[in-house]
């Protein structure tokens, strides 16, 4: 009984403690948003929710008067069309009404806007993204030599060299070779600029969409409020291989951050193998404490 105890709370603790497996990338057939990593996001998903109470009541509403006008004045109940030109009740209300309903849905979007374009004062991470044809390339500023690698789409033939067989995790046309790596629950100041044409920078799970303008250094940020693998794509038409320039950011906890970090200073391949090598280790160790106490 003991034994079995001891290997519950281990797993509680692997699963408290561990970083997660989850990737969170479109699915088939899905109709709502990502679930959201930061909280941007949420706000994002209550907005879309809050203008569906608006939305929906003013379909309804115009597609019965749209009923009530084809049955009402049918040229066969109504031989003689009226002339009425004017009528102040309608003016005043069809001016008013919209009027009324542009304001509640202005206030909450004017505030969901400044909070994503007013980065914290102090972020503690800054990560400069550079479209170009047809990949991003990343720059660290962190200490004295900053960190940089380049950021292309996965080839399927590189899936071992890589250690990216699972293609639930690392799927088709959205997998990349190396990854972008931030901790979890830290500011992440985002510099998003071009090195040839207009490109975007999208990511979903975030609540980040922002353009990659030649010539331009535009701002973003975000904090992922839970560990994961996150996708998102170049949302600018940039090009024939526009399809194929996808993002990927991983957040991990702040101590396998700073391990990698330090070893990708050296050689980001190696440093990414190892990363990933101690995720997939803390979730087999979560599989086992689970297995012990069952």
């Amino acid at each position: 009984m003991k034994n079995k105890a001891y290997a519950v709370m281990a797993a509680l603790a692997c699963l408290l403690f561990a970083s997660s497996a989850y990737a969170d990338k479109p699915v088939d057939w899905q109709t709502n948003f990502q679930a959201a990593a930061t909280g941007i996001m949420e706000e994002i998903t209550w907005f879309e929710h809050y203008t569906l109470w608006f939305i929906i009541p003013i379909t309804l509403f115009v597609l019965l008067l749209l009923i009530v006008v084809v049955v009402k004045f049918r040229e066969s109940v109504n031989p003689v069309p009226s002339k009425t030109s004017h009528n102040t009740a309608i003016e005043v209300v069809w001016t008013v009404g919209p009027v009324i309903i542009l304001l509640f849905l202005a206030i909450p979007s004017f505030q969901l806007l400044t909070a994503q374009l007013t980065p914290p004062a102090n972020p503690d991470l800054t990560v400069k993204a550079t479209g170009n044809q047809w990949y991003w390339s990343y720059e660290y500023e962190v200490g004295e030599s900053p960190l940089s690698f380049d950021s292309l789409l996965m080839k399927e033939e590189d899936r071992a060299s890589l250690g990216k067989e699972d293609k639930v995790e690392y799927p088709r046309l959205l997998a990349v070779d190396n990854e972008v790596v931030v901790p979890v629950g830290k500011t992440v100041r985002l510099l998003v600029t071009a090195a040839d044409v207009i490109h975007a920078f999208a990511m979903p799970a975030f609540g980040v969409k922002i353009d990659a303008v030649p010539g331009r250094l535009n701002e973003t940020w975000f904090k992922a409020d839970r560990e994961g693998l996150y996708y998102g794509q170049c949302s600018e038409l940039c090009g024939k291989d526009h399809a194929y320039m996808p993002i990927a950011v991983r957040v991990v906890s702040q101590e396998k951050y700073d391990a990698w970090l330090a070893a990708a200073a050296t050689n980001i391949g190696d440093a990414n193998k190892a990363l990933m090598a101690s995720i997939d280790g803390a979730a087999k160790a979560v599989d086992v404490a689970a297995n012990a106490a069952q």
